[in-house]
């Protein structure tokens, strides 16, 4: 079985000019929970596929994503990922600007590698993530200024923004060892459906994680205002007092993050949002098993797709 991990350290980024490509090295290390190239691997074990063969789209995958991870970083001015300084913050934003260009690029340099027969629908499959991946960023931009975003819009933007690229990962790895067409679709819906549990898992732990363990300061969403399942649920259920005192932090153009955090987070709780944002969680995840069930391959080769769904209702960062 291939170490994602190993193949990942054994890329090298150790070239001229290296203030373009230590920040690369730097983001690449920085671990994370490697989803991406392990749903791809996955899906290639599960279909018997040579894991060789899946390796470069896998690759490709992770160094993609660690891509779009830089960019958002800067323009949601955060400033720590996966427990370290971002890039934008260790370097500066034209660096991580940059850089991230270049791992883009470098992500279509592993894909060169993929067998000549497959690579015209690759390519397609991954050219088409990318655009929904966009698609899903212009969004979350456009939803900052709004409020009356609604749990649909909001579902859909993380569709693009974060499931596709999970869909895509499976799809791309039954691709590679051959899945049957019936399956490279239900594999895709699978990963939308865990991409979505996995997303609203994220606006969870933003509000109620361990920043030790969650890797990235508690809250940030909150002092941004930026939009999520945890804020547009609290809005549709709050009271008329609790929606005058969430109202009135949002609006607040002058505040102490801390306090905005604390006092917004009590509201949270009062209105009890946490179970509901659980309960969709879990909806995406069953339906994401159900979808597994579906797929022609013997039960015993489930298991490590089965096992990943299962995690992410337990996950803590």
């Amino acid at each position: 079985m291939i170490d994602i991990n190993q193949a990942i350290e054994q890329l090298s980024w150790h070239r001229q000019p290296y203030g373009l490509y230590e920040p690369i090295a730097y983001a690449l290390e920085g671990g994370g929970k490697r989803l991406r190239p392990t749903l791809a691997m996955v899906a290639c074990r599960m279909y018997d596929g040579e894991e060789k063969k899946a390796l470069p789209v896998a690759l490709a995958l992770e160094i993609f994503h660690n891509f779009t991870l830089l960019h958002d970083d800067v323009m949601d001015h955060a400033p720590v990922r996966r427990g370290r300084p971002t890039v934008h913050v260790r370097w500066d934003d034209n660096t991580a600007i940059l850089s991230g260009d270049q791992m883009m690029t470098e992500a279509y340099v592993q894909l060169e590698q993929v067998e000549p027969a497959l690579l015209p629908r690759v390519l397609h499959l991954f050219n088409a993530m990318a655009t929904d991946i966009w698609g899903g960023q212009q969004l979350d931009m456009e939803f900052e200024t709004r409020e009356d975003v609604s749990i649909d819009e909001y579902l859909e933007m993380i569709r693009l923004k974060t499931s596709v690229l999970l869909g895509a990962a499976l799809r791309l790895g039954g691709l590679m060892a051959g899945a049957p067409e019936e399956d490279l679709e239900t594999l895709y819906r699978i990963g939308e459906r865990i991409g979505l549990a996995f997303q609203i898992q994220d606006d969870v732990l933003d509000v109620w994680g361990d920043e030790k363990t969650f890797g990235k300061r508690i809250g940030g969403d909150i002092v941004q205002n930026k939009k999520s399942l945890v804020q547009i649920l609290a809005l549709e259920n709050a009271n008329e007092e609790q929606l005058r005192q969430l109202k009135g932090w949002f609006h607040r153009s002058e505040f102490v993050e801390e306090e905005k955090i604390r006092e917004v987070t009590k509201l949270y709780n009062e209105i009890d949002v946490r179970p509901l944002c659980e309960a969709r969680m879990a909806g995406y995840t069953e339906d994401a098993m159900r979808d597994i069930d579906r797929l022609h391959v013997p039960a015993e080769k489930k298991g490590e797709l089965t096992e990943i769904a299962r995690k992410l209702l337990n996950r803590k960062n």
